[in-house]
């Protein structure tokens, strides 16, 4: 290793998928390398990425794809940063089945001085690995049940695509899978300015993901619960989620009364029975806007709302940006489609997010 190149150790769980590790990999091994035709860099780089894992030998990671780490955590006693990528895991099983060995090996980088980023589902590595108690921290949308159930102790913001916390901001999380092009870049800037971390982006067209990752987020729903009764009114919901007396028609069709009604679906769902209406409401105006032409106000009689300014401002708390600049960012362009999408006032059947 060449003097002054800062340590990068990327830990590897089985469990991980290869592209944020590949990804993290080679953007810090570029960052302030020469490069052919690009301004800027030194021979030997700013970084020196390494991948660690807990014995010797391949792992066979959760894709099927074979990884052989560089070095084994027992014989890596120092470095600057440990970059968790993200794991898969499930609400059941949690970090449980994560190697305790890289758990602990984490731990004990994290108390000799290392800085720590966690990268989508990494988040829930640190998490396990204890260092976030009391902290807020973020992590891809679909763990958000899964973080909640096993790490009741630390505040989740899930606006954010960012967080950082402790001494020196040495605890950083990110948010979506491609948020680690966003911890990548800003450990591009904390080690070789700002300058570089913007060469950097440009090289490899990374962009920031200012708006957080509300746009991303789909309704994550409890249906394995085991309420029939709820599950009953789940599905009468996906059927009847423009009614405008739904919340009534539900305690009603329920039998329960109201404050029972309340307390089951909440138990069962996580949401209270308005915010579980209005949250597939809002779910469904985005699939409209992704794949119709059909006009803001149209959409918004659509899935039942008759003022289009509550409904804005509602689509904007819910999804981060207008339904304007939800289009604009998640409507497929022409040359993927062949054809433009249906016009407006064409019948488009909405799928069912509740199915």
């Amino acid at each position: 290793m060449s003097r002054g190149r800062v340590r990068v150790s990327i830990p590897v769980f089985a469990e991980c998928d290869p592209s944020i590790i590949y990804g993290v990999f080679d953007t810090l091994w570029g960052a302030g390398r020469i490069w052919d035709g690009v301004k800027g860099g030194t021979p030997d780089g700013l970084f020196e990425p390494r991948l660690v894992g807990a014995e010797p030998g391949l792992i066979t990671l959760v894709t099927g794809v074979s990884i052989m780490p560089q070095d084994i955590a027992d014989h890596v006693v120092s470095t600057d940063i440990v970059f968790v990528p993200n794991v898969i895991v499930t609400t059941e099983t949690g970090t449980a089945v994560l190697d305790r060995r890289l758990i602990a090996w984490i731990r004990q980088m994290h108390e000799a001085g290392a800085q720590m980023y966690g990268s989508c589902g990494g988040s829930l590595v640190l998490a396990e690995a204890g260092l976030l108690d009391g902290y807020e921290a973020t992590t891809h949308w679909i763990y958000e049940p899964v973080f909640r159930k096993h790490f009741p102790e630390v505040k989740l913001r899930m606006d954010r695509v960012l967080v950082q916390n402790g001494p020196g901001h040495n605890l950083v999380c990110g948010g979506g899978a491609s948020s680690w092009q966003d911890l990548a870049l800003l450990i591009v800037a904390k080690y070789g300015g700002t300058e570089e971390a913007i060469r950097i982006s440009k090289l490899f067209l990374y962009q920031w993901h200012r708006e957080g990752q509300l746009p991303f987020a789909s309704m994550v729903q409890n249906v394995d619960h085991g309420d029939g009764v709820i599950s009953k009114c789940q599905d009468y919901i996906a059927q009847n989620y423009q009614r405008q007396d739904l919340i009534a028609a539900l305690v009603h069709h329920s039998g329960l009364p109201k404050r029972s009604f309340d307390r089951r679906f909440r138990a069962a769902t996580g949401y209270s029975p308005l915010a579980y209406v209005q949250t597939l409401r809002i779910e469904e105006a985005k699939q409209l806007l992704e794949t119709t032409e059909t006009g803001i106000e149209d959409i918004c009689r659509e899935v039942g709302y008759e003022d289009v300014a509550s409904f804005r401002r509602l689509f904007r708390k819910q999804a981060g940006v207008s339904p304007k600049d939800y289009r604009r960012k998640f409507q497929l362009p022409d040359y993927v489609t062949g054809s433009r999408p249906a016009a407006s006032g064409t019948s488009v059947r909405p799928r069912r997010a509740a199915g």
